[in-house]
């Protein structure tokens, strides 16, 4: 990292282990994302009632080119929390998450999801039918590709949308999914 990290104790003694242990998951992000300009960690003891243990809060801010990312875990949401070194962890896992997707993101690397075709069933067989694109080409589909809705009960004509692949003998329909009546097609 360009800058030292900051680590801060609130309602809290300093530990040397504690501060060792966030150490090593800040340089495990180091070298994950060498860009990161500045880190700072604030753990702090939040006092409870005494039937309950105290339950640590760990805030992660990270600054990083053009952003920043925090990441923080609330003690209420996690009883494990009883023990610092967990909601360290917890912190430090949910920051490298929101790391990840930065740097995803920065290098155009983000995933994109399947755009559903659509068309109408053309063509049934006992285990298997064939869908007509807008376009007339068919889509090869197997039984077990229909999903929501038993194969037995489809009937030629039906509309349906669907994911394209190529198959060993050309396309083919990974998911077919029956569009209801009250479905709108754009």
């Amino acid at each position: 990292m360009k800058l030292p990290v900051q680590i801060i104790f609130r309602n809290m003694e300093s530990s040397a282990a504690i501060e060792a242990a966030v150490r090593e998951r800040t340089d495990k992000l180091g070298q994950f994302y060498e860009h990161i300009m500045s880190c700072r960690v604030v753990v702090e003891l939040h006092h409870r009632h005494h039937h309950q243990g105290n339950l640590y809060h760990v805030r992660v801010d990270l600054k990083v080119p053009d952003a920043e990312i925090v990441a923080s875990r609330e003690p209420a949401e996690h009883h494990a929390h009883e023990d610092v070194y967990v909601a360290i962890r917890d912190a430090f896992d949910a920051v490298r998450r929101q790391l990840e997707d930065y740097v995803r993101r920065r290098r155009g690397v983000v995933k994109m999801h399947e755009t559903a075709l659509h068309g109408r069933v053309a063509e049934l067989y006992p285990d298997y039918g064939k869908i007509e694109t807008p376009d007339g080409r068919l889509v090869y589909f197997h039984k077990n590709s229909v999903v929501g809705e038993d194969f037995d009960h489809l009937d030629v004509g039906a509309e349906v949308r669907f994911v394209e692949e190529q198959g060993e003998l050309g396309p083919q329909a990974s998911t077919v999914h029956v569009i209801g009546k009250h479905h709108v097609v754009s």
